[in-house]
């Protein structure tokens, strides 16, 4: 089938979807994950062909680890599907209530999007997640997953469309891309599709962006940062930085840049180079953090780079405030931690941290859909349109308006025969 067929099919499918009830839904989520549980072996042949095509391919170990899907990765998907099940419904929901006039009512109603494209790294869980959400969520999807995962890509979309079939969703709603040549003819189909997710670097979503008339919901390069200031708790500092950092370093929400107090630098930074020295952990840094401990030189390029490994960039700041304008000059707008016993100083940085996600005392691992409550996520958008951070299901709804009325016509309202009451309602929608 080719790309026009598969995005015209989709967007047929889509509408059919869209009126789809909450208990239909769910249905088609628990046979999904049933199927996945029965079918385990299968996709874990098919995700041992990925590994050793990629370790042949000398893929970085961290991509290799992202890679892997089966045993308790398959275990933690079918947990995330069943776990998107007991979540309300977000279409349907009445929004706003407002009496325009006596019988002449308007509501605002989430909606499904449509159809959206999601094109996303090599990692075969983000599949199963990103089809699930969108099923919940009433969309229709079209997928590009990393040429490194191929096999298990495959084999996961035919078990997610075999099993939405058996439980009554249109065909066609799901549907896998698997070429370059199918992302760009995708980016010229804004007849049919409705919104474009990319994951993965900067200059990867700009180029979307600006090779598509589709809007892009853009889920750019991780840099995240962590923080500390003069008067942090040294344990909690190390604690929360050790996990940043290593708890898994092939993902955007792992902290890549560390901005240290000047008062505290000679106490904490030695007691991290010891810990990080434990764990495999390479530091680079600015003078002053070299003069403290023994470690590499870091250049501006590192300040601006996700590493996305066993590597992390030191600098000392002389405050707060030079803290949160590294931040906001070389961050990525994703997720930043600040370690302070100061309440007023948490604020300041939270106000004043231009990113989708700001953090006091923990991880910055904790930006995720999944942890948040949202039924796992789509991506971290860092745009400040429509949805911001993990995106999940109500990340993937919009709203429509409907205005109930009784023959009402404007110009009664030009001549003044009749007024606006504007009257907030406290009621759902009707029908």
């Amino acid at each position: 089938m080719g790309m026009l067929d598969m995005a015209a099919k989709a967007k047929q499918a889509s509408i059919k979807l869209a009126a789809a009830d909450a208990e239909h839904k769910n249905s088609a989520l628990k046979k999904i994950g049933e199927l996945l549980d029965k079918r385990r072996e299968a996709v874990k042949a098919a995700n041992l062909k990925d590994l050793e095509r990629s370790e042949k391919e000398n893929i970085a170990p961290p991509l290799l680890k992202r890679l892997k899907f089966y045993d308790e990765k398959i275990d933690d998907a079918i947990d995330g599907i069943y776990s998107l099940m007991k979540l309300p419904d977000p279409v349907g929901r009445t929004l706003l209530a407002t009496e325009l006039d006596s019988g002449l009512e308007l509501y605002r109603v989430s909606c499904p999007i449509g159809v959206i494209g999601v094109i996303f790294e090599s990692r075969p869980d983000a599949l199963v997640q990103i089809s699930a959400l969108c099923l919940k969520s009433g969309n229709s999807v079209l997928l590009k997953g990393g040429s490194e995962a191929r096999e298990t890509n495959r084999i996961l979309a035919e078990i997610i469309a075999e099993a939405t079939a058996e439980a009554g969703m249109p065909s066609g709603w799901i549907q896998l891309l698997e070429t370059r040549a199918d992302v760009n003819e995708m980016l010229k189909m804004d007849q049919y599709i409705d919104l474009i997710i990319p994951r993965g670097s900067n200059e990867f979503v700009r180029y979307i962006m600006d090779n598509s008339r589709i809007p892009v919901l853009g889920h750019a390069d991780g840099i995240c940062h962590c923080y500390v200031h003069e008067d942090a708790d040294p344990d909690m500092a190390l604690r929360v930085v050790t996990d940043s950092k290593t708890q898994y370093v092939a993902v955007c929400n792992a902290v890549e840049t560390l901005l240290v107090h000047r008062r505290i630098a000679p106490r904490f930074l030695p007691a991290l180079k010891e810990e990080f020295d434990r764990r495999g952990v390479t530091m680079l840094g600015c003078p002053a953090a070299r003069s403290i401990i023994p470690i590499e030189a870091a250049s501006e390029e590192d300040w601006k780079t996700e590493y996305l490994d066993y590597k992390l960039s030191v600098k000392v700041v002389d405050d707060i405030y030079e803290a949160i304008d590294h931040i906001n000059t070389f961050g990525s707008g994703h997720t930043d931690a600040i370690i302070t016993e100061s309440g007023e100083n948490a604020a300041l940085f939270m106000d004043l941290v231009d990113s989708g996600n700001v953090f006091w005392n923990c991880s910055t691992r904790f930006s995720d859909g999944f942890r948040y409550g949202f039924g796992a996520e789509v991506g971290i958008s860092t745009s400040k349109v429509h949805a911001r951070g993990p995106v999940g299901l109500e990340g993937l709804v919009i709203y429509k308006y409907k205005l109930l009325g009784k023959g009402h016509i404007v110009a009664d309202y030009a001549s003044r025969a009749r007024s606006f009451t504007h009257r907030k309602l406290d009621r759902e929608f009707p029908l």
